[in-house]
């Protein structure tokens, strides 16, 4: 395993880093009843994924 000769400067260390940007993950609406969903996601309000029922909820009242 190799060590370093030199240690990485906390300047240098934060310049690689910096390439990074988070993004907010995408949002769509659901095509059974319209909630908001996040992609590739089963909709938690009524259980549907690309319009079959995925998840089976129960209508309590």
């Amino acid at each position: 395993m190799a060590h370093p000769k030199h240690r990485t400067s906390k300047s240098r260390r934060d310049k690689r880093r910096t390439h990074y940007k988070a993004t907010p993950a995408t949002i769509a609406s659901c095509s059974n009843c319209g909630a908001a969903v996040k992609y590739h996601t089963v909709c938690g309000e009524c259980g549907h994924y690309r319009g079959k029922l995925a998840i089976e909820k129960d209508m309590a009242i």
